[in-house]
């Protein structure tokens, strides 16, 4: 009998042969070639040796992956980066965070015999094709009721997220940092150098560091008998969002004591704005960023951060998922604690 499985090359010009073009050549059903090739199902002899040398005849030689995923493993993970999704980028100013999320994954992958894929957010129709090949799904920073966790879990693909979808926290697999109690902990120490007032400037989006740091400060405010100040701007916006949002607060409002600022080009265009404005940091305004970033250390004034451990969540994500999907039993949820690194925004 001919190998189907033959590789030949498609003449130049020409496209490769799909299961499709066997199928019509031999006048059967796709789902007849795909059982007379991989020699399953209940088919006659006759049939099977029929479509097997009109496949070799055409040069159809089945798609590798397939062929993996029928042995069921394709040896590789795929990875996708929701919160770069919507910036019109994956280039974008201060992606650092992401960019060391990913090199970490992707080297923890290779030390347990997988292989990392990006994945851009497959919006519309092609959302129905993803999942069909890959072993697992690390999704980073999914948005509430997020489609494409809800994707894979109709397809029973295994997954972990990078903090979690804030509308399923409990039915998912996820490593995170704990951003209600660090937000917290931040406006603590805040407080503690003197800031009653404090402006939170905070992301659009719906993923669940920004709205648990948003309920964080909400209830910090209302603890401490203060109204909250909220700006919201899309984490697209860089240093030029955060500098153009607070030079308007500053021209309409009183100065807030401090800002805390989720992003770190957030926080460092706030401090320029300050600057532009004849404040000085840290003497009459105190500020802090939620997530690290090089503008907070080569801001003129270093300016405090969190370090949100990116390389660590990333290398936690792919261990959870690699046991998930070998089937052991292994704490599913696992929360990070994040660093601290006081600069000298905050030194009074």
């Amino acid at each position: 009998m001919p190998d189907p499985r033959t590789f030949r090359e498609p003449a130049p010009g020409t496209s490769r042969v799909t299961i499709r073009d066997v199928a019509r050549a031999a006048k059967v059903s796709v789902s007849t070639v795909s059982h007379a090739l991989n020699d399953t199902g209940t088919l006659s002899r006759d049939t099977r040796e029929r479509v097997a040398a009109t496949a070799a005849e055409l040069g159809y030689q089945a798609h590798p992956m397939a062929r993996g995923l029928r042995g069921g493993h394709s040896g590789v993970i795929g990875l996708s980066i929701r919160a770069l999704d919507d910036t019109g980028t994956y280039r974008a100013d201060g992606a650092h965070h992401f960019e060391r999320i990913a090199g970490a994954a992707a080297v923890a992958a290779l030390e347990s015999a997988f292989g990392l894929m990006l994945i851009p957010y497959p919006a519309g129709p092609s959302l129905e094709r993803v999942a069909l090949w890959a072993d697992g799904y690390i999704i980073e920073d999914p948005v509430s009721s997020d489609p494409l966790v809800t994707h894979l879990q109709n397809a029973n693909i295994p997954l972990v997220t990078v903090g979690w979808d804030p509308s399923r926290k409990s039915k998912t697999a996820w490593v995170s940092t704990d951003g209600r109690r660090h937000t917290t902990e931040v406006l603590e120490l805040l407080r503690g150098r003197g800031a009653r007032q404090v402006t939170f400037i905070s992301g659009t989006e719906r993923n669940s560091w920004n709205m648990q740091s948003e309920a964080a400060y909400r209830a910090w405010a209302r603890d401490h008998g203060v109204k909250p100040q909220l700006i919201r701007l899309p984490a697209a916006s860089g240093s030029a969002g955060g500098q153009s949002a607070v030079a308007t607060l500053l021209k309409n409002s009183r100065t807030p004591d401090a800002f805390y600022c989720q992003t770190g080009r957030h926080a460092a265009g706030a401090a320029r704005a300050l600057l532009d404005a004849g404040l000085e940091v840290p003497r009459d305004v105190l500020i802090v960023a939620g997530s690290d970033a090089e503008e907070c250390r080569t801001s003129p004034t270093p300016i405090t951060a969190l370090d949100l451990r990116p390389e660590h969540l990333g290398r936690e994500a792919v261990e959870l998922l690699v046991s998930i999907v070998e089937s052991r039993q292994v704490k599913r949820q696992r929360l990070i604690e994040p660093l601290l690194h006081l600069r000298a925004s905050t030194e009074r």
